[in-house]
């Protein structure tokens, strides 16, 4: 292991708040228990990932507009802004539902 490598370890130890060897053990035995999984299995996870962590930041972008909305109404001030905030609300609604529609398809699939 190079030293890129074993601070790439370290950092994912920490973040898990985890000791290395504690870190590799979990990370081996998860690894025994699912040898099974293909690299399309790994591909589709991360694909899963990405868009969760994607649809994450929209929502918390989201909800920010929306506090915005609201502490201008609330202030009696105009929110001309106000449709546009809920129909993109509405949209990642959707965004969600079709992707947690797809991930259940795909899971009965196997």
């Amino acid at each position: 292991m190079n030293d890129a490598e074993y601070q790439l370890l370290a950092r994912a130890a920490a973040t898990c708040h985890m000791s290395i060897a504690g870190f590799l053990a979990r990370a081996a035995l998860n690894a025994a228990h699912d040898l099974g999984r293909t690299a399309e299995d790994i591909a589709g996870e991360r694909e899963m990932l990405h868009e969760l962590f994607a649809l994450r930041r929209h929502l918390e972008q989201l909800g920010n507009n929306l506090n915005q909305v609201a502490k201008a109404l609330n202030s009696g001030a105009d929110a001309p802004q106000a449709e546009a905030v809920l129909a993109a609300v509405q949209r990642a609604a959707r965004r969600v539902d079709a992707f947690t529609q797809h991930h259940l398809d795909n899971r009965r699939a196997r």
